[in-house]
């Protein structure tokens, strides 16, 4: 038996693949080596597998995950990893963006991006990814993100620049509160990645809203304008993408994606369905 995962900053996708090919899927929360330690992973995982997980019986892990710019960031995993599962022979961990380039390419060479919580994109040759223009994360970047979207919104709302209905519903409905309490989730509690993110369901819950829509595709222009057109050649390449903000906001995403000369090919949510697949055909 092998476990896939497709880990995202705020939520992991799990695929265990019995040794008859049968498929139980199930979640735990995000673990981006950036924002958590191994004792943090660990704890999560005994709080969050399925009880009736048969650990002892685990063989291979195969870890797609947020944050895994390298090898250290991928210890920490990988020792969390063995630590849960010590049976485990194969324990493989590697960055997010060749899970979207395997699920949404497979062995063909293409463009893939991920827009969630954070951004990422490349050009994947069919077997590895062959060029990167950093996202930079949510820092510095991750333009087109949850992440990015929630910046700009809570921008907005500090600064009353916003229509006065939105205003009262990010103030009452989504409990944004004061301008000390954003920045003390900014600055002082953990994951606060997640926390901007999390206002991305306003645009999607406030898509009839004009200032919304408008956000959205301002969000999409600059993953475009800073990264995507970048890439050499790239209006040669269809746009492909996973992750819950490119999925949900795909109208707006397939808009800009033809105003930058580029057809769209597949956005999907999860990843998670085409790379088992994709490891079962390997």
């Amino acid at each position: 038996m092998i476990l896939i995962a497709d880990g995202g900053s705020t939520k992991t996708n799990w695929c265990q693949l019995t040794d008859t090919g049968q498929r139980v899927y199930f979640n735990t929360e995000g673990y981006n080596p950036y924002f958590i330690d191994t004792p943090g992973i660990v704890a999560s995982m005994d709080k969050n597998l399925p009880d009736d997980l048969p650990r002892a019986d685990v063989q291979g892990v195969y870890f797609y995950g947020a944050g895994v710019s390298g090898p250290e960031k991928a210890e920490v995993i990988a020792a969390a990893m063995r630590e849960v599962f010590p049976n485990a022979t194969r324990v493989e961990i590697t960055e997010d963006l060749l899970a979207a380039a395997r699920a949404l390419l497979g062995h063909s060479a293409g463009f893939a991006a991920i827009l969630g919580t954070g951004t990422n994109s490349c050009l994947y040759d069919g077997e590895k990814i062959i060029h990167n223009v950093d996202s930079l994360a949510y820092f510095l970047g991750d333009e087109g993100s949850g992440a990015y979207l929630g910046k700009m919104l809570l921008r907005d709302y500090l600064r009353g620049q916003m229509p006065a209905e939105l205003l009262e519903a990010m103030r009452d409905d989504y409990k944004a509160g004061t301008r000390e309490d954003v920045l003390d989730r900014l600055y002082n509690q953990p994951l606060p990645n997640r926390y901007l993110a999390s206002f991305a369901k306003f645009a999607y819950d406030h898509n009839n809203s004009s200032y919304c829509r408008q956000l959205v595709v301002e969000s999409f222009q600059a993953f475009f304008r800073n990264l995507v057109t970048h890439y050499p050649n790239y209006q040669n390449y269809t746009f492909n993408c996973i992750g819950s903000v490119g999925y949900n906001f795909r109208d707006a995403l397939t808009q800009v994606a033809h105003e930058n000369g580029m057809e769209v090919g597949k956005i999907i949510r999860s990843p998670i369905d085409d790379l088992v697949s994709y490891h079962e055909g390997s």
